[in-house]
């Protein structure tokens, strides 16, 4: 997966275009650049992966040749690690594996693999602003050793440094409503160096239970559990547009759903 990365990135500008973002949808290669504000600093190619029928092939990269098998071969080990994951959280919280791995199960999973350039001016740029992540558990694969990513803790932000070997995950909104709080997403941002480019390749999945985004109804007293709810239970089609909405005006999402 590294190597298909580091080469579709160092092609011409023209090849990467082959699989560019379409007018009519958000897959495929794009950058985003300024000189005159601070904004995103990233060429990217974002791809739905999971399930398999919901892939547009024809915007999966076919230069370098091993870049389609690679993403495949990836896709379904996160899948596998997530399963895992999700499976010790939910022993963690005293209910069933199937409780929580059920809620991810046959839903989206999108990958987006993004390089930032370095850049000579880097306080005018940002790679990724301030954010938590919007969808259910969230795996990142550092390709090269550049730092960049940064966790908010008591209002004071710390480098993630890559190790070698290891994945960055981080638990998304969806996963923080439904397991009432705790699991905790974290918000995060990436900063440019000066020096150096890094790229990453980052898995998002997706997660709901009967079309809601929810607390487990496992975890809460009226089915048996020990715990009231303490966020309100939403639409999975609403969800979004609510989360954009919150961050438009930068009200706190997760606040907002608190009862």
């Amino acid at each position: 997966m590294k190597d298909s990365t580091v080469q579709f990135f160092g092609l011409p500008v023209g090849s990467k275009n082959a699989v560019a973002v379409r007018a009519d949808g958000f897959e495929g290669y794009g950058h985003h650049y300024s000189r005159m504000s601070k904004l995103d600093w990233a060429e990217s190619v974002i791809l739905i992966t999971q399930p398999v029928e919901d892939r547009n092939m024809e915007l999966w990269p076919t230069d370098p040749p091993m870049f389609k098998p690679a993403l495949e071969e990836y896709s379904a080990e996160v899948t596998k690690l997530m399963r895992q994951l999700l499976s010790s959280m939910a022993l963690d919280l005293g209910v069933d594996a199937e409780a929580l791995t059920g809620a991810f199960e046959g839903k989206r999973q999108s990958m987006a693999i993004h390089h930032y350039p370095p850049c000579q001016h880097p306080e005018k740029v940002i790679g990724n602003t301030a954010h938590t992540d919007g969808l259910g558990l969230t795996v990142l694969l550092h390709v090269d050793d550049t730092p960049g990513l940064q966790m908010l803790r008591g209002g004071r932000w710390f480098p993630v440094r890559p190790a070698a070997g290891a994945l960055v995950v981080n638990v998304g909104d969806i996963l923080h409503i439904l397991t009432n709080g705790a699991y905790r997403s974290v918000e995060h941002r990436v900063v440019v160096g000066a020096d150096r480019g890094r790229t990453t390749a980052v898995v998002f999945q997706d997660a709901s239970v009967g079309g809601m985004v929810a607390p487990l109804p496992e975890l809460l007293v009226v089915n048996g559990g020990g715990e009231q709810a303490r966020y309100r239970s939403i639409p999975r089609f609403e969800y979004l547009k609510v989360r954009f909405s919150a961050l438009a005006t930068r009200k706190g999402f997760l606040d907002s759903l608190k009862l």
